[in-house]
């Protein structure tokens, strides 16, 4: 048989599929732009404003589109926000880290803009997406790895209207209200009756919400001490003695401060994580310097050191209470190691790309979230990363704590923002938990956070300094305290119960459909 002849294609067809590719691009980039936006939002800058903005953009590309599209859309709007978001993470180790990182996380906000892609034609959509935006950072919580809380739109938020809502229910309430703004935002263009109470309502009640001040367990004078690195980068601790003396040298400059007069004698004296690498039980040197530091201001010390487990052996990363003329009496050790720092998974895989992952340590953790009693204060400790997730800090406060501290080391990133980010996390924890919060780092920002979330006092980067304040300490529990993780539970199942939904409404369309 002759084969029939191929008809020649249409020469309308090459401009047809150039009209049809137009407005896959125009939303392609809109969805880039958006997670950039969001970006832009988090700290250093004060452009909280802009998250609602970006989301109103991911509503634009996601709606009415296939769960196919969702997550496409999902993984460009993932990369415009963590690919600049998550840069400090490559500062001394590049790209091996920061883009697989990014990567990682843009695939898991693809997750949820799938999902919302699925229950796009469920009335009230823009309510139902918010929730399983929530359901999304809530898997990013606990996988993979334990969980990389890092992006959480909430932390972006420390100086805009949304943060009293942290009050009520926490960090999940705070991006469920900014994600349902921009929604509602989007949902203006469909029908501005529903759209407009979408956007008023989150910014209205996050902005008439009282947040508790008032010191009704008394007040404390607190120190927090940056006795600054010899250099920044993986290698800051090579000179783990200077680190040491760094923070002792600062300390006895603010004793000598306090006899003159000059600022006001400190109750408590925090330092930072890593202010002493060398083991003071293993090292007399070490343990007669924190000994001197601690005589001379005559307050009670939270010393950051990395002590060696008499057992096993292995680094613990502990917070110890030094009390002059005591010494050692107390410690904390923390509990949410760091991945790709403080421990390595799958360390012989990552081996095969870089040597570099060896560098990541092998420190065991610890399981007991009581702080320490310090003069007035029951001072929960919450040590660098475990700030970033949600049941690590509460778990602390509910042990009694009546102020808040975060010793943290963050002289491996340089000069980059997340020293930044992180101290925005410690903000939406003061008023989360109704906390005054004391921010002592290695090599800044060191700051002093009242319980509204207010700065009211912060340090430089790589910069020697001391900062005093008197704080209230409070007992209260916040009704965020109080519920947990429930508003993230029932918001969670919310978004679940849509998603099934949407499913069956799928199905019933496609059913009519075919008959």
């Amino acid at each position: 048989m002759v084969a029939p002849p191929v008809a020649p294609e249409s020469p309308e067809l090459p401009a047809r599929r150039r009209r049809l590719s137009r407005p896959v691009l125009l939303r392609m980039a809109l969805a880039v732009a958006g997670g950039v936006l969001v970006y832009l939002s988090f700290p250093p800058r004060p452009l909280w404003f802009l998250a609602p903005v970006g989301f109103a953009l991911l509503a634009q590309v996601i709606f009415e589109r296939r769960a196919r599209a969702g997550f496409g859309y999902g993984v460009l709007f993932g990369l415009g926000f963590m690919v600049p978001l998550l840069r400090w993470t490559g500062e001394f180790v590049g790209l091996i880290a920061w883009l697989p990182l990014a990567l990682a996380c843009a695939l898991m906000i693809s997750i949820g803009t799938t999902a919302m892609a699925a229950v796009s034609r469920v009335p009230g959509w823009p309510l139902w997406a918010a929730c399983l935006w929530v359901a999304d950072e809530a898997l990013r919580g606990v996988f993979p790895f334990g969980g990389f809380t890092w992006g959480k739109v909430a932390f972006g938020q420390p100086e805009g209207w949304f943060l009293p809502l942290a009050s009520l229910g926490g960090a999940p309430l705070v991006s469920f209200a900014v994600v349902l703004t921009g929604f509602g935002l989007f949902w203006i263009l469909k029908n501005w009756k529903l759209g407009v109470p979408l956007v008023v309502a989150p910014l209205l009640i996050g902005f008439v919400v009282p947040v508790g001040v008032d010191p009704s367990a008394g007040t404390v004078t607190v120190a927090a001490i940056q006795g600054n690195v010899p250099r920044a980068g993986l290698d800051f601790n090579a000179q783990r003695r200077a680190v040491l003396d760094n923070h002792a040298k600062r300390t006895l400059q603010l004793a000598d401060d306090v006899a003159a007069g000059k600022v006001k004698q400190p109750d408590i004296v925090i330092w930072p994580e890593n202010s002493s690498d060398i083991d003071p039980f293993r090292n007399r040197d070490a343990a007669a310097v924190i000994d001197a530091a601690a005589d001379a201001i005559k307050a009670p010390i939270a010393v950051g050191a990395v002590v060696v487990d008499r057992g096993d052996g292995l680094p613990r990363n502990t917070v110890v209470l030094w009390e002059p003329g005591k010494g050692p009496t107390d410690t904390y050790t923390k509990r949410k190691l760091q991945p790709f720092g403080e421990t390595m998974p799958m360390r012989s895989f990552f081996r095969l790309f870089t040597s570099t992952v060896d560098r990541a340590g092998v420190f065991q953790p610890g399981s007991d979230p009581d702080g320490f009693v310090m003069g007035p204060a029951k001072v929960a400790i919450d040590t660098c990363y475990e700030v970033a997730f949600d049941s690590v800090v509460r778990d602390t406060v509910t042990a009694g704590a009546t102020i808040i501290a975060i010793p943290t080391n963050n002289a491996t990133f340089g000069y980059t923002e997340m020293t930044y980010q992180q101290l925005s996390m410690s903000r939406v924890r003061a008023v989360e938990h109704g906390r005054a919060v004391v921010v002592a780092a290695t090599s800044g920002v060191s700051a002093i956070v009242e319980p509204d979330g207010s700065v009211t006092q912060k340090t430089g980067l790589f910069e020697p300094g001391a900062l005093v304040a008197t704080l209230p300490l409070r007992s209260q529990t916040t009704l965020a305290t109080w519920l947990g993780a429930w508003p993230e539970w029932v918001l969670t199942a919310a978004g679940l119960v849509a998603l099934a939904l949407g499913f069956t409404r799928r199905r019933k369309d496609s059913n009519g459909a075919a008959a």
